[in-house]
């Protein structure tokens, strides 16, 4: 079934919504209730579950994107359009802003409404690296489940997983955002831009290395089909 536009901006309005409420709003909620005692388990078990409901529920819609930067991975392999990028771009910021907002009202104002935030006892020579690398991971497991299994069976769980385990491990490091519009919507609200550059650019490059990597494998392959 072909899904319209109008339906994939609806659902990535959503699905980002969803992602940013719970991957910021477990950061506020942790500061406001517990005084960041939870910590980074805690902001990394949050979006493994918002992307298991976004993954799940519209996956088959939208490609479950709620990432810009991953939706320019998906246009450099060929699955979107040039004009469903607006599409996806003004999707995603807006859900993403309705998510802070929406933490901002209902749960708090601490910790920069959960705004990323790298660590600057590592030099920036390390955190950008990392915050490319966590990206192109995320975009790695998103093409690998979407070539073989499609957006069922346990992929949910993988992009859910990578994303936390991400924050998990590398989080102390670069703040692990992986994605620009999740990291805008809390600056954008709580005043703090500092660090936003970070995040605005090193996705970027971590997905779309990931996806022409892949589109040389997956070319390769036909290649070698048709010998």
């Amino acid at each position: 079934m072909t899904y319209s536009n109008l339906q994939i901006f609806i659902v990535e309005i959503i699905g980002t919504f969803i992602l940013v409420v719970f991957a910021t709003g477990s950061i506020v909620y942790d500061a406001e209730v517990f005084d960041g005692n939870l910590g980074i388990p805690f902001a990394a078990l949050a979006p493994f579950i918002a992307l298991l409901i976004g993954v799940y529920s519209f996956g088959k819609i939208s490609l479950a994107h709620f990432n810009p930067a991953v939706t320019i991975g998906y246009f450099i392999t060929g699955h979107i359009t040039k004009i469903q990028i607006v599409y996806y771009f003004t999707a995603e910021i807006i859900g993403a802003i309705l998510g802070s907002f929406f933490v901002m009202t209902f749960i708090g104002e601490k910790a920069n409404l959960g705004a990323n935030a790298p660590n600057h006892d590592f030099s920036i020579f390390l955190i950008f690296p990392v915050e490319v690398l966590a990206s192109a991971m995320l975009m790695g497991v998103i093409f690998y489940v979407v070539y073989t299994k499609g957006l069922k069976g346990f992929s949910g769980v993988a992009i859910g997983g990578i994303v936390g385990l991400d924050i998990l491990f590398l989080s102390f490091i670069s703040g692990a955002s992986m994605n620009p519009a999740r990291a805008l919507a809390p600056a954008l609200l709580s005043g703090t831009f500092e660090n936003l550059w970070i995040y605005w650019t090193a996705p970027y490059i971590g997905t779309v290395i990931t996806a022409f990597l892949f589109c040389k494998k997956f070319q390769a392959q036909r290649a070698l089909n048709y010998e």
